[in-house]
């Protein structure tokens, strides 16, 4: 029971973490924050392989803890960090309401998740409730956020989002499709940064809403 309280209590910092990556305005902050999230979402890994008799979770936690943690963050410290216009704020709404928002999303998914009856979900259901609300704060971003390189944040939330369900609904794939789930962020990742890089160059703008215009 004490471990499933702090498992619980470590999917609530993911939400936190995943609120303060979208309104913290410094992109070198906001990484450091995504990275920080990738650390929780590890340790979930560990503490749920622990407590459950999940071995598989160990592998997961391995590689996250070197895509997620180490290499993504620093691919996107070096692709953005000199942008001049990368710490431009570029909400389309206020931070009060993404907020509120994101706990109305987590509280809809607690009770969508309420009638699910799996062994492991049983007592980790404030878990998969934070996973599938994380997926979906990820798309809050997306659409709330004019500049790029938050909507780039907002892509790696979802998928750290999908990755937690994953890891509750299916630890016991083999372990080559772990390795591969957890490293396709560091594709996406560089694919996402060299347009963003190539748009940023074109155009000298980071803003989506001024890339309306398709020019031949």
């Amino acid at each position: 029971m004490t471990g499933s309280i702090i498992i619980n209590n470590l999917a609530g910092l993911l939400v936190i973490t995943s609120v303060l990556t979208i309104v913290v305005r410094g992109v070198p902050q906001s990484i450091g924050i995504l990275s920080l999230q990738s650390l929780v979402l590890v340790m979930i890994f560990f503490a749920i392989g622990y407590n459950f008799g999940a071995h598989e979770l160990y592998t997961w936690g391995i590689t996250a803890f070197v895509t997620k943690v180490i290499l993504v963050p620093l691919i996107m410290y070096k692709s953005f960090c000199k942008m001049r216009e990368a710490n431009i704020e570029g909400s389309l709404i206020p931070v009060w309401a993404i907020i509120m928002i994101s706990a109305i999303i987590v509280l809809v998914c607690y009770f969508v998740v309420e009638p699910v009856k799996l062994p492991m979900i049983t007592e980790l259901k404030p878990v998969l409730a934070v996973s599938l609300g994380h997926f979906m704060i990820g798309l809050l971003c997306i659409v709330s956020q004019r500049n790029i390189i938050k909507q780039i944040f907002g892509y790696c939330l979802m998928e750290n989002g999908a990755h937690l369900t994953l890891a509750l609904l299916a630890y016991r794939v083999p372990e080559i499709v772990e390795v591969g789930i957890t490293t396709d962020a560091i594709f996406a990742v560089i694919v996402m940064s060299y347009f963003a890089r190539r748009i940023y160059k074109v155009l000298n703008t980071l803003d989506a809403n001024k890339l309306n215009v398709l020019k031949g």
